[in-house]
């Protein structure tokens, strides 16, 4: 008895678990352009809710190794995934650096997204304490984009009243690394001397984004988090994952 009891309980929750994954992966595509991290998370729905309503038969026909393999994989993505958002939620600018960096991020048509808003308003922020740093906005342009993902941001700094002549375009960048290195050929241009740097950019992209740093030049620089809307956590994550390990794997 005891043991159909957590059966059908265990059922329940992977079902539900499943259904939950699938409506938020259908509800981004709506609003945000297809990614890793959306893709990851129709298929995990998928698992997790063809788990929940087969659940007998599995446990009957899967081995057991299959099956922690599996679990395991879960486990180990929500621990990774735990750190990287404790990274990426400690800033540590010193609001003494003499350029931010602002990193891109998909826009649909002109239309910027949450999550590049809030990296934005965190630029902002930092630039409110420290008025003396120049401001890099890196994005170029994507699929399902209508215009640079740097004029779109351009565009939002100016109507939230930063000076044009404390901004720069950097406005070819297709990847993180591309980023970096594209605005650091700009700030060796706009700088006479040495700089500091700092870099904005979504909590779960501040430690493969600070690695990335590093490798494209920079041989120090600090951060600061726009924070990931609650609803895009789950797919962003997912992406991030993956995207450290390619990194890990290319160093880019």
């Amino acid at each position: 008895m005891g043991r159909k009891v957590w059966q059908m309980a265990l059922k329940a929750i992977l079902t539900f678990i499943g259904i939950v994954m699938l409506a938020n992966a259908f509800v981004l595509m709506m609003i945000s352009n297809m990614h890793t991290g959306l893709i990851l998370t129709f298929v995990l729905g998928f698992l997790f809710l063809f788990y929940g309503i087969f659940l007998e038969i599995i446990m009957q026909k899967v081995p057991k190794w299959v099956r922690c393999i599996f679990f395991a994989g879960i486990i180990g993505v929500i621990a990774f995934s735990s750190f990287l958002s404790i990274y990426g939620n400690t800033d540590n600018v010193t609001y003494h650096e003499n350029a931010i960096i602002v990193l891109g991020s998909g826009i649909r048509g002109e239309q910027l997204n949450e999550p590049l808003i809030r990296r934005l308003d965190s630029a902002i922020d930092y630039y409110r304490k420290n008025p003396d740093a120049v401001i890099v906005l890196s994005g170029g342009q994507g699929p399902q984009e209508s215009i640079t993902e740097s004029l779109a941001m351009k565009r939002y700094m100016l109507n939230q009243g930063i000076p044009q002549n404390k901004i720069l375009q950097e406005d070819c960048a297709t990847s993180t690394y591309q980023n970096f290195v594209n605005s650091k050929q700009l700030l060796d241009n706009y700088f006479d001397d040495t700089y500091d740097v700092a870099f904005v950019t979504s909590d779960y992209h501040i430690y493969r984004a600070g690695s990335i740093a590093k490798t494209a030049g920079f041989d120090h620089v600090t951060h600061c988090h726009g924070e990931t809307p609650w609803y895009m956590s789950l797919s962003s994550y997912l992406r991030e994952c993956v995207a450290v390990l390619k990194f890990w794997i290319f160093h880019k």
